[in-house]
């Protein structure tokens, strides 16, 4: 499984679930960002933590936008 196909399931599996909830992506143990997902109005919401401590918040109403969004912070961090 490619690492998109892995952030997308996961995306889904919230979804599915039926309720409010949240999940951490990691890279090498270290939380890079953290997705809640809301049902009443089927959105995310995409919260980036930043190597300075601050976090950066981003309101998402595609699963697919959200998806490649947390494939580039992973990818991203890879590269370097």
């Amino acid at each position: 499984m490619s690492l998109l196909e892995g952030i997308l399931s996961r995306l889904k599996n919230m979804q599915e679930a039926g309720e409010d909830s949240e999940r951490y992506f990691e890279q090498n143990g270290v939380r890079k960002c953290k997705v809640n997902y809301f049902v009443k109005t089927d959105s995310f919401e995409l919260k980036v933590f930043n190597s300075d401590g601050k976090t950066d918040a981003f309101q998402f109403d595609d699963i697919d936008m959200v998806a490649i969004e947390i494939f580039e912070l992973l990818q991203t961090e890879a590269v370097m």
